[in-house]
């Protein structure tokens, strides 16, 4: 079952700025939706204060996570240890997002290397820490960001971006609205 904390200890924060990719997991309310689990990388992730963590949320081809927050808060973030000595590591939290043009974009955005496809910062309020051996996780060598994503969301710009988060960021695949598509 591993070791709960009630906040991110200074041993947990060394260990996740090691970390060149994370997790969030979210899920929907009903029983029948679709549990969320999807990969982080670059240097996206900040450490707020023990018990608040947010990230840079870059555009993809869904916005699950964002759907699930608004519907009900929940989400999870683990790090996996691919070097070193083996370790899991998990937040438990309630997350919200935070839309540019808002006052809680413009303090937050600084904290952050802005890159191109940025669509919104997944802010999270920890409630627990929990740690496990990860024994059974391999070793992996990490060679560098892709910079697939950062290429596409140039090619697109900002006006073709904006039309992509229209028509594939405004509703999760359970047909819950997100926060992007509050704004249509």
């Amino acid at each position: 079952m591993g070791k709960f904390f009630t906040s991110i200890l200074p041993e947990h924060e060394a260990f996740i700025r090691k970390q060149h990719i994370f997790f969030v997991g979210s899920a929907p309310l009903k029983a029948d939706g679709h549990v969320n689990l999807s990969p982080k990388g670059h240097d996206a992730l900040r450490i707020f204060s023990p018990t608040e963590v947010a990230y840079l949320d870059l555009t993809g081809s869904g916005n699950e996570t964002s759907a699930h927050l608004l519907e009900n808060g929940r989400i999870t973030f683990m790090f996996i240890a691919l070097e070193g000595q083996p370790m899991i590591l998990r937040l438990y939290g309630t997350g919200r997002v935070v839309l540019p043009g808002t006052d809680e974009w413009e303090t937050l955005a600084p904290h952050f290397e802005m890159m191109p496809g940025a669509r919104q910062i997944i802010t999270a309020a920890l409630h627990a820490v929990q740690t496990s051996c990860g024994y059974s996780v391999p070793y992996f060598s990490y060679e560098g960001d892709r910079e697939t994503l950062r290429k596409w969301a140039d090619t697109k710009g900002e006006e073709g971006l904006t039309a992509y988060r229209h028509e594939k960021n405004s509703i999760s695949i359970d047909g819950l609205v997100t926060p992007i598509g509050r704004q249509y």
